[in-house]
């Protein structure tokens, strides 16, 4: 299953974007049979797979353990992956959804024994208590990032209804592992205290944010993406729902590449296929529109050909071992990247989320790929504490610092789902969330 390092460099070329840095020149490529044959098959899970998958899963909840305020539960949205267990000071910048992600993880490890089952008990209390009581809100949603140590949201930080909605799938799958009144009630409140009519805003659609001082921003969750989360928590609240019928208000465009035909908007990263399928359990169910479980997988089989085919056939800079992008880093900054159609400076990084999220929709090979990036790069800075980095680009000699807790988040979710479905047996044990995809007109495939 793993090659070795000059078969992976022998896929894809060289020449890095301006300002990458490295050394420049090309490769001859082997080129890849076209299209590519990627059946999803079944996952049979060996003893190095295994392996792994547990030291993926355990680093990356040691960064949700490490990378918090131990008072209030605040996860950092990003930190360095060389601290040794040490919080990273050069930030204060927490993020919902990473806290969100994170008290998931905090569920995957007390299952699977990385730190003591009382500690993370008294963890989950600190932050739903501190989110509760302590964080500033409107309407019960809550700035996308605020200050790690004060809970006070950062200068220009929006209220975010997606990333709302993420800490709020983290907080409900925490009630429903944690056997524990504490956090039962906490994480009730905070469901039922949400306005979800109110983020609205009179349309059709929901609004994306609320900034204070000027009102509600005018672009909505109105197409398809990782929206799917939000319309669900809304529609099955017990307190404040907005009614099933929004669920058909968001448009559906379908996407057509290389005999693949998805739902997918044309600007659309990988992850938007990723994260309401991390909590939601779509499998071999559908609504009046699609089974956006096989939909995800087709995605996926679409971006894994996409890259594979990048900048051309003849001449690629991925190959089966080394593929995947979505919103990251790059050597330039942070952008949103991807592919069916092109979008960003793609410039031969590779994004181990990407795969990594989708382990549940391609199992097999994205664990080829991402077990080659381990085996080919481990020994490099493309692996740390906290497992891979956020992105890299090991022909431009070129390795992001820093994980981001909304990567480690989804690539841990999607493969204790894939090894044991615990967070969607976990998260669908909520009677809110099954009401919700029946009143969404959810049925199950015959």
């Amino acid at each position: 299953m793993l090659r070795a390092t000059a078969a992976a460099a022998a896929g894809y070329a060289l020449a890095p974007a301006a300002g990458c840095g490295g050394s420049g020149g090309l490769l001859t490529p082997v080129s890849p049979a076209w299209p590519p044959d990627l059946p999803v098959g079944t996952f049979t899970p060996s003893a190095v797979d295994e392996a792994f998958l547990d030291a993926l899963e355990q680093q990356a909840c040691l960064y949700f353990w490490e990378q918090a305020n131990t008072a209030n539960g605040q996860v950092l949205d990003h930190a360095a992956n060389n601290l040794g267990g040490a919080m990273d000071t050069s930030t204060l910048e927490s993020s919902i959804a990473a806290t969100g992600f994170g008290l998931a993880a905090l569920c995957i490890a007390d299952s699977r024994g990385y730190q003591p089952h009382a500690e993370i008990v008294a963890r989950v209390q600190a932050t739903l208590g501190f989110h509760l009581n302590s964080m500033p809100d409107e309407n019960g949603f809550f700035y996308h990032f605020n200050d790690v140590n004060t809970g006070q949201p950062l200068s220009g930080s929006e209220v975010s209804s997606i990333d709302t909605a993420i800490l709020l799938c983290g907080v409900l799958a925490a009630r429903a592992y944690f056997a524990d009144a504490t956090i039962s009630s906490l994480a009730t409140q905070l469901y039922e205290r949400v306005n979800w009519p109110w983020m609205l805003n009179g349309g059709a659609t929901f609004a994306q944010a609320w900034y204070p001082g000027t009102g509600f921003a005018a672009a909505r969750y109105d197409t398809y993406c990782e929206l799917m989360m939000l319309y669900l928590l809304a529609i099955g609240s017990p307190t404040n729902p907005i009614a099933p019928a929004y669920w058909n208000n968001f448009a559906r465009p379908l996407l057509a590449y290389e005999g693949y035909t998805y739902i997918s908007s044309n600007s659309d990263p990988l992850f938007t296929h990723q994260y309401s399928h991390a909590w939601f359990d779509f499998r071999s169910k559908s609504d009046a529109h699609a089974d956006y479980f096989k939909n995800s997988i087709a995605a996926t089989q679409a971006h894994e050909t996409f890259c594979l085919a990048y900048p051309s056939v003849a001449n690629a800079w991925y190959n089966e071992d080394y593929w995947g992008i979505t919103s990251s880093d790059y050597v330039g900054g942070y952008t949103a990247w991807g592919g069916p159609p092109a979008q960003g400076p793609i410039d031969g990084t590779v994004v181990p989320c990407a795969a990594a999220g989708s382990l549940v929709f391609l199992p097999n090979q994205c664990m080829a790929m991402l077990e080659s990036l381990k085996s080919n790069w481990g020994a490099s800075p493309a692996w740390g504490r906290y497992g891979f980095v956020d992105a890299f680009h090991p022909a431009a000699s070129w390795y992001c610092e820093d994980v981001l807790g909304i990567d480690q988040g989804i690539s841990v979710l999607m493969a204790e789902n894939l090894r044991t479905g615990l967070i969607w047996n976990t998260f669908m044990s909520n009677p809110e969330c099954v009401l919700a995809m029946k009143l969404a007109g959810f049925q199950d495939n015959n």
